[in-house]
Order: C-alpha cells, then sequence, then structure tokens
C-alpha cells in the first residue's frame, strides 16, 4: 500500500504533536516534516512535494487560506485537509477545492474519514476533462454544518432543495442539512442539466421528476416518485413543461 506523504502545519506545538498521534494510527499517513507559519509550510512543501497537507487556518504571516492557494499553484498541488477551530471558512474551502474541513478538537474517528477521503482521492483516476461549455463553473460538492463537524455533500446527491428564510434545506437520501445562502445564489451554482427550479421556493433534481399534474385552475404540480408533489410556481410553469416537451 503506497503511503500519503504528509505535512502537518499549525502554529501551536501540542495541536501538532496531537495530530502526529493521531496519525500514527493511520499506516497510509508518513510524517515527512512540520511547520509552525503558512510562510514556513510554502517553502518547506517546494522541498518535500508531498502528497497531503494538513493545514491550520489562524496562523501568523500567511493564514491556512492564503497558503492553501499558494500550494494550489505548485506543479504538484498536494491534497489539502483544512483542520481549524473555526467553521466560517467554509465557503472559502469549498473555492479552494480542498480534501475535508474538520473542527478541533479533533477525533480520531473524524481524522480516519478525512485520510479515507484523501486516499481515495489520490488513487482515483484522472477524470475526462468536461466538452467546453457544459458544467465547467458549476458546484460538485457543498459544505454544510452538521452537529459538531462541517461535512462534504455531492451535487448529485441532492434530491431537492427548499427555502427556509436565510437558509437551504438540502434533501438527501434520508436527511437533510441547511445551508446558509440565498436560493438565487444557490441556483446559479447548480448545473441546470441536472437541476430544475419549479417554485420561489423549491429546486429539485430533474431526473428525480417522474410526472406533472394539472389540478385545475392554472395549478400544477411536480411528482416526485410515488408519494411526493410539489407545486409548480407560475413563473417557473413553462420552463418545467420542457421536460415534458410541451
Amino acid at each position: 500500500m503506497s503511503r500519503l506523504r504528509t505535512m502537518i502545519v499549525d502554529d501551536e506545538p501540542l495541536a501538532i504533536e496531537r495530530l502526529e498521534i493521531l496519525c500514527n494510527d493511520h499506516p497510509v499517513i508518513e510524517i515527512v516534516g512540520t511547520a509552525n507559519d503558512g510562510v514556513a509550510a510554502l517553502r518547506l512543501a517546494q522541498q518535500l512535494t508531498p502528497d497531503l497537507v494538513f493545514l491550520d487556518i489562524g496562523m501568523p504571516k500567511m493564514d491556512g487560506i492564503n497558503a492553501a492557494r499558494a500550494l494550489g499553484l505548485m506543479d504538484k498541488k498536494p491534497s489539502i485537509i483544512l483542520v481549524t477551530a473555526y467553521d466560517n471558512f467554509a465557503v472559502e474551502a469549498f473555492d479552494l477545492d480542498v480534501v475535508d474541513y474538520v473542527l478541533k478538537p479533533v477525533s480520531g474517528e473524524r481524522l480516519g474519514r478525512a485520510i479515507a477521503r484523501a486516499k481515495s482521492i489520490e488513487t482515483a483516476p484522472t477524470p475526462a476533462a468536461s466538452p467546453a461549455g457544459r458544467g465547467g463553473n458549476y458546484a460538485s460538492e457543498f459544505w454544510v454544518s452538521h452537529r459538531a463537524e462541517l461535512i462534504r455533500i455531492a451535487a448529485v446527491d441532492i434530491e431537492r432543495i427548499e427555502a427556509e428564510r436565510d437558509y437551504m434545506r438540502l434533501y438527501t437520501a434520508g436527511r437533510s442539512y441547511l445551508l446558509h445562502q440565498t436560493i438565487s445564489a444557490l441556483e446559479e451554482r447548480l448545473n441546470p442539466d441536472q437541476f430544475q427550479r419549479i417554485h420561489r421556493s423549491h429546486i429539485v433534481r430533474r431526473d428525480l421528476i417522474t410526472g406533472l399534474r394539472h389540478e385545475g385552475g392554472g395549478v400544477w404540480h411536480a411528482l416526485l416518485g410515488e408519494d411526493l408533489s410539489m407545486r409548480i410556481g407560475r413563473k417557473y410553469l413553462a420552463d418545467v413543461k420542457k421536460l415534458a416537451g410541451k
């Protein structure tokens, strides 16, 4: 089994030591160096070309967000797992395409999931390039708060989205998660080939729409399987009908 050559970057020596101890339980991890700030991390990464970097956010000289941006410009870009005590950098983490976002204090179980994700990405085949103009700027995943951690939700796993005041509720198979974003901003990040806005408060995954039902009086519903129907807003009815070639 190939190992991930790993760096740990944190301005707190005890935090580095704790991660080193936790990493000892994962044979796939080989610690090749540590650093206490972003500037030192970049210098060391150029020398070591690690496969994986555990990166704190709140550090002197250069914070973890800027360090992650700089690491992403390396010829051999390492996978990055952000490790932080703060949960308000999730949007920046998404934009940086980090592997995971782990909140302190780090548990062994949570670290194990992050390492498994990094390993799966390291061994995955390189995907073929998307055709020009098709989905290049659309989100493939979202970071959401859930209990004491932030987790990554794949866009293709989202079944429907419902607006709840300043939040969007993302429904996946049997579970739901809240995302702090407006529905219009979220709609722009979703691939229109995969998702359909049907109401000012609802977006659904197109392949889950099994039919359209006319209730009379100009009222239509989108059918999602046998047990769920959602009202279609008049503003969106024409676009929804295009799904049926109408």
